[in-house]
């Protein structure tokens, strides 16, 4: 079931009504109902992969607390006990996701040996891969190390922690939630009060403006992305630099699309979840871009791998190390293919260039007397960073390694600045009237990202300190908006969110 369906639009008030007629110590029972069945939607066969990831490491949890506190035992067998339910809880639940999204990526790469060496192929297997595996089997394993730490206790009730990681708004594509935020929100639910009107308004107001960016922004932008990667053999400088522009604006509509209609409908529901995207595009640095893109992910990553892994506590190159491993990972985390693997690595590069040039750089703005805090220099530097940043992205949006640097070979080597001025632009997927659409909406997500970037505040907390005239006037030019111009595709057939693949 997609956010941005008629399905959903039945779905969320049924749930949304029974849920607030219900009696407080029972909801968190029908909130477990809908969101397997959200899920179910998909694919009802695969709800059985959902439930043994959650029983294998609600077991785990149960297991290392127990062992944690046994006093009977010896400090060394109770870290050895620990240690091994740890590692149950990781191969059960990363065997699950390698066996369903990395098969046929190792039997490729396998293949590719086997062909240099004239080895007959191993043949392909037909998996499907479950929607939102990656999302859940992580929040799941964050649990499990989260009690090994210590910082949390295990969860005893087995259908509040099922929900904790079936809650069906951010189930499918996050954010990745931690347990010290959602599960401890599960256990106060009974607490929430029954209807808060501030809270169901800005949770609405977030759902709408999630819809916005998702169905005028990226389902727009992505019919210009998908023109120019499908035939970009046909496309010179001009055109693939549109093309692989068009690809940011959507990956990042779509995503934040999803987070924030996610947040906003949680957020009616009494839950809130943590923010996932803080104006990525307007860092300084690719460092910066990644405190502001995914942080659900991001964070995750840093807490469970770059840090174990020693962070930057430890020497220069090992630290330089432990940026690759992290952002490599981070890579195939996000698709089965050596494209997403690169997309990762080049991150990597990108940081650990930006570490090893800073010295340089800090003594070339004191002999030049740069005036580092001036708006041009600043800005200067939020265009490079997202030259960078978009590169990186043709890796993410390529179909294979060749046709990523080959579209990068043709993007610098063939020069067409003249179709700037013919009106090409209106051949790449788009015409005039769908174009403006794009380009005015696009200034609504740049004012609403500049509010953000400048002062700190959300569209809600913006539109709640002015005048219910203009306040509803935006609201209702969204709504117009969506419903007039939202790109639904093919005969309004509701189009699937990036994300929903990894």
């Amino acid at each position: 079931m997609l956010f941005n369906s008629i399905d959903f639009l039945v779905f969320f008030p049924i749930v949304l009504l029974i849920y607030f007629i219900l009696p407080k110590k029972v909801r968190y029972i029908w909130l477990l109902i809908a969101s397997y069945y959200f899920y179910m939607c998909w694919n009802p066969a695969y709800i059985v992969l959902l439930v043994i990831s959650t029983a294998i490491t609600y077991c785990c949890g149960l297991v290392t607390e127990k062992l944690k506190g046994n006093a009977q035992i010896s400090p060394s067998k109770r870290r050895l006990g620990m240690k091994l339910s740890i590692a149950v809880c990781f191969l059960s639940n990363i065997g699950i996701l390698i066996y369903f999204k990395y098969t046929n990526f190792l039997i490729d790469t396998v293949n590719v040996l086997f062909d240099a060496a004239h080895i007959r192929a191993v043949p392909a297997v037909d998996i499907l891969l479950p929607v939102g595996i990656s999302f859940y089997t992580f929040q799941a394993l964050g649990y499990t190390i989260d009690v090994y730490r210590g910082d949390i206790e295990a969860e005893r009730n087995p259908l509040k922690y099922a929900l904790f990681v079936s809650f069906f708004p951010q189930l499918v594509a996050g954010p990745i939630e931690r347990s010290s935020n959602l599960l401890n929100q599960i256990h106060e639910e009974a607490d929430h009060k029954l209807w808060d009107y501030k809270r169901v308004t800005s949770g609405l107001i977030m759902m709408l403006w999630g819809f916005f960016i998702k169905v005028v922004i990226a389902d727009r932008a992505a019919v210009v992305a998908d023109t120019i990667f499908d035939a970009y053999e046909q496309y010179q400088m001009v055109g693939l630099m549109v093309g692989a522009f068009a690809f940011a604006i959507q990956i990042y509509c779509d995503f934040q699309g999803y987070s924030t209609i996610a947040i906003g409908a949680a957020r009616v529901l009494g839950f809130d979840l943590m923010e996932n995207f803080n104006t990525p595009y307007f860092a300084s640095s690719v460092t910066d871009f990644w405190r502001r893109w995914h942080v659900s992910l991001s964070t995750w990553f840093r807490d469970y791998l770059y840090i174990p892994l020693g962070g930057n506590r430890c020497s220069t190159w090992k630290h330089y190390r432990n940026i690759l491993i992290t952002f490599g990972v981070s890579g195939l985390w996000h698709g089965a293919d050596w494209t997403y693997v690169i997309w990762g690595i080049l991150h990597g590069f990108y940081q650990i260039a930006e570490k090893m040039l800073a010295p340089l750089m800090k003594k070339i703005h004191a002999r030049c007397h740069t005036r580092t805090a001036s708006f041009g220099y600043r800005f200067f530097k939020v265009v490079v960073t997202f030259v960078f940043v978009d590169i990186a992205w043709i890796f993410f949006r390529a179909d294979s390694l060749y046709q990523a640097f080959h579209y990068i070979r043709r993007m610098v080597t063939c020069r067409d600045w003249w179709s700037l001025f013919d009106q090409s632009i209106y051949k790449m997927g788009l015409d005039v009237r769908e174009w403006n659409v794009l380009w005015i909406a696009l200034l609504l997500l740049l004012a609403v990202d500049l509010l953000r970037y400048i002062k700190a505040e959300s569209l809600c907390e913006f539109l709640s300190r002015q005048w219910i005239v203009f306040r509803w006037g935006i609201l209702v030019l969204l709504l117009f908006f969506v419903v007039v111009f939202g790109y639904y595709g093919p005969g309004f057939a509701s189009a699937q969110f990036i994300y929903f693949q990894f």
